[in-house]
């Protein structure tokens, strides 16, 4: 593992500097990223001084540094956690062999396509995002909303890395084409439907990290098992920074939830919305509009692919360890499936189910926050109950893509579903009201009007910080 070198033009722990043609190659791309972040990055902030962490270190703690910094000369790198000694395959049919430091030529392809597939959710987030600044409800949100965005910068180019590193010529050009996409593009969208989607007001920010970046959790820690060694190792340090990713998505809505809350117990009549808040009903709605597109993030429930990925080493479960049997060559899954306008429970193989195990750790996690929300309106002493709608619900992807249900799993017709519809997911209306409220709150220490205050600041600062510093 070579040292920390911060000040190369590419920070790195990769020992770029020994390896010229690749360094070369990484070098020629950096400008070419530098010009999609000017183009695709926060629009009209790209000269602001913004208090952002970056990273100086691979260990546990005191890995970061915060300063004010302009984004556009943010210290973008290439940092792989160090590599462990004697370090074995954990999973599938090559469990117990060595780990791989190059590409095996038999999964080259199945590799590139998974580090293309997290490289492209990457800068499409940033590209979602692009025009929050302009409404940020405090200084201390718009902070969060921009480290959010380098690190997810700085996540793609650890998938650029590999690829580069690994991949010869066809990575250099999927390399490129990670800068050529588009979120929402008609011609060139993103990958995964997931990140496509608009996402034009903070509400649907808050729950994007909470749900969308919760599942870029789960993806990076079942690469993180990888028999891939440098996959494995980048993944594990992209975690480090994605905690503060889910940090900002859950106690965002948490702040929403109680300042819907407050606003409730000064009204008689428990109408938040008639005081410029975002009421729980809504909010429940936009809840379930967002999970469930998360949920197909993870793909179909039985998946060839998965099975192949497990067996092959390439990716595992969340914390595989926790599991006796890895190799999992005899053993079933119960999965639902719709036949005949029924649900029926059928076994499949437990490698063609890799997919649902990844997204029941995900819901279980999800629930875990939701039951955080649920104590905030529940000390208020507000009768409501947040809830995460069935994995049937609102679902493109699966076995139950072809149907309709609503949010507790009962299946709908489809004349049902347009008539409940717009009360099971955002509808225009719902829309235009969230959007009315997003007034742009940017002087240190006030907040805007639909949500509290975070109980404390970044790093030590306070609340009333001046996290941006505008140009």
């Amino acid at each position: 593992m070579a040292g920390m070198a911060l000040n190369d033009k590419i920070p790195n722990n990769v020992d770029l500097s020994t390896d010229k043609r690749l360094q070369r190659a990484l070098e020629k791309w950096q400008p070419n990223y530098i010009n999609w972040w000017k183009e695709m990055g926060p629009v009209g902030h790209q000269a602001d001084s913004v208090y952002l962490r970056t990273a100086l270190s691979v260990e546990s703690g005191g890995w970061a540094n915060f300063s004010h910094v302009k984004m556009p000369d943010y210290r973008w790198g290439i940092f792989l956690e160090p590599k462990t000694a004697d370090k074995k395959i954990g999973f599938g049919d090559n469990m117990g062999k060595p780990v791989w430091d190059e590409v095996p030529g038999e999964f080259r392809n199945a590799l590139r396509r998974l580090i293309v597939t997290q490289g492209d959710t990457e800068p499409a987030s940033v590209e979602q995002q692009r025009a929050l600044g302009d409404t940020a409800p405090s200084l201390y949100d718009m902070r969060n909303l921009f480290q959010v965005n380098v690190e997810e910068g700085r996540h793609l180019w650890a998938m650029v890395y590999l690829l580069h590193r690994y991949f010869g010529r066809d990575g250099r050009e999927e390399a490129e084409d990670l800068l050529m996409r588009r979120s929402g593009d008609e011609d060139k969208p993103r990958i995964l439907g997931a990140f496509n989607e608009p996402t034009d007001h903070w509400l649907s920010f808050f729950l994007f990290a909470m749900f969308t970046d919760r599942d870029g959790k789960y993806q990076l820690a079942a690469l993180a098992e990888s028999a891939f060694d440098p996959l494995a190792r980048t993944c594990s340090f992209m975690l480090t920074e994605e905690a503060h990713h889910l940090f900002v998505g859950e106690t965002g809505v948490g702040r929403i939830i109680e300042r819907t809350c407050e606003l409730m117990k000064k009204d008689p009549n428990d109408d938040a919305r008639a005081q410029g808040g975002v009421d729980l009903p809504t909010l429940q709605k936009y809840i379930n509009q967002w999970y469930s597109v998360c949920l197909d993030l993870f793909g179909g429930e039985s998946s060839s692919n998965a099975a192949d990925s497990f067996a092959s080493g390439l990716k595992g479960r969340y914390k595989e360890k926790k599991y006796d049997d890895h190799q999992c060559m005899e053993g079933f899954k119960e999965i639902d499936f719709v036949e005949g306008g029924k649900i029926i429970t059928k076994e499949i193989a437990m490698r063609s189910a890799m997919n649902e195990y990844l997204r029941e750790d995900y819901i279980t996690d999800c629930q875990r926050a939701v039951d955080r929300w649920n104590k905030i309106i529940s000390k208020a002493g507000i009768s409501f109950e947040i809830r995460l709608p069935s994995s049937r619900f609102n679902r493109n992807i699966g076995n139950f893509s072809d149907y309709h249900f609503d949010p507790s799993g009962k299946m709908l017709s489809d004349v049902e579903w347009e008539a409940q519809k717009a009360s099971f997911v955002s509808s225009e209306e719902d829309e235009i009201y969230v959007l009315s409220i997003m007034k742009p709150c940017t002087e240190p220490g006030k907040i805007a009007n639909w949500i509290a205050p975070p109980r404390r600041g970044i790093n030590g600062q306070p609340f009333e910080y001046e996290y941006v510093k505008k140009a």
